[in-house]
């Protein structure tokens, strides 16, 4: 018996293995648990010692920030004096200079909405009139013409409020429209499903570059004479039925998902189609589709970049232009690296908040 009891004291004052715990059991179990993976820990380091230390050295250390051109050629790093010293072009392209606070204060609303949106508790009637609000001032920012404001063209409405105007009107417009053809799709009626399946996989069968053209090319010699359309408006309605096409058919997967008992759940309740649709059907369907629905969101608003091709002067566009200059030419890297961590920004974002609401809808709040 004495023999147990210090057997039982003895197994008690086991403690783990000091490389199993801490940091150093962490460094040993995610980078160094097999051969393999201490053999690609290694090769990493490696890369990262040779690679790290000279771009550090060319982006910060040896980099021009506010230069001229000449001493940008003469420095050993980076010139980002191309961006700060073009930084209103980049961002406002040909609008008017003396009006430009009028584009930065429509983004900062536009910000704004964002920003407040991004919490449930806040999607509530208010919150839509806010948008309708927020909206129409700032397409009278950009457009001027009353309250004194002086009128602008659209053809002056450049850079990243062009690129903002383009994303998020075209995938707040897209994805309802997306809904209501995946919806369409799966209709019992011949004729709503037939007109809904050729038009997804219309549109699916031909890339964004081909619509945008028939919208800025073809398009316009099907109007009547003396009828036109504003350049921009026809590239948003491209953006936004290419974009509603693969909505479509991811939000038809989510409805696929759904078992049919939940159908009968909601006609033993004495809901019509559009009950069953709005409170039982689709909440659960588009809660599944969360991911996919983000990463065609992302791509869409990456698309918009493809404006250019219609002589459409996004954020690229007069990125571009600035290195068209003989006096900035030879340095793109710098100028292109600018505008990637613009467009990062707003892919993590939307990338971020996707994960954050389907944790929420996960948690049942």
């Amino acid at each position: 018996m004495a023999k147990a009891i210090s057997t039982s004291f003895e197994a008690d004052d086991v403690k783990p293995p000091v490389a199993t715990v801490g940091v150093i059991g962490w460094v040993r179990t995610n980078l160094f648990s097999s051969l393999l993976n201490s053999v690609l820990t290694i090769l990493t380091l490696l890369l990262l010692w040779k690679a790290v230390p000279p771009l550090f050295r060319w982006a910060i250390l040896d980099s021009s920030w506010v230069t001229s051109s000449q001493a940008c050629r003469e420095a050993a790093g980076a010139c980002w004096s191309i961006v700060t010293s073009n930084l209103r072009f980049i961002l406002f392209g040909f609008y008017p200079q003396e009006l430009q606070w009028r584009p930065l204060v429509a983004m900062l609303i536009l910000f704004g909405l964002l920003f407040y949106s991004r919490d449930r508790n806040h999607w509530k009637k208010p919150l839509g009139y806010a948008w309708i609000i927020g909206l129409f001032t700032m397409g009278l920012l950009m457009k001027g013409g009353i309250l004194g404001l002086v009128p602008v063209e659209s053809t002056q409405w450049c850079g990243l409020p062009l690129t903002l105007l383009l994303a998020v009107f075209g995938l707040t417009a897209a994805y309802p429209l997306g809904v209501i053809l995946a919806l369409g799709r799966r209709s019992k009626m011949p004729a709503v499903k037939t007109m809904s399946i050729l038009y997804i996989e219309l549109i699916r069968g031909v890339p964004l570059i081909s619509l945008l053209f028939m919208s800025s090319i073809i398009f316009p010699l099907f109007l009547p004479e003396g009828v036109t359309f504003n350049k921009i408006l026809r590239a948003q309605v491209a953006i936004i039925l290419f974009t509603a096409a693969y909505i479509a058919e991811v939000v038809r997967g989510g409805l696929q998902g759904i078992s049919r008992g939940q159908y009968e759940a909601a006609e033993s309740l004495g809901l019509n189609y559009y009950l069953t649709m709005r409170l039982v059907i689709l909440p659960q369907a588009l809660k599944i589709v969360i991911p996919p629905s983000v990463s065609i969101l992302i791509s869409a608003f990456k698309d918009t970049s493809l404006v250019v091709i219609i002589a459409l002067f996004d954020i690229l566009r007069t990125t571009q232009t600035v290195l068209s200059n003989p006096e900035w030419m030879g340095f793109s890297r710098e100028a292109y690296i600018f505008i990637g961590i613009l467009y990062f920004l707003g892919c993590f974002s939307m990338s971020n908040y996707s994960r954050k609401l389907e944790k929420e809808l996960s948690a049942g709040r």
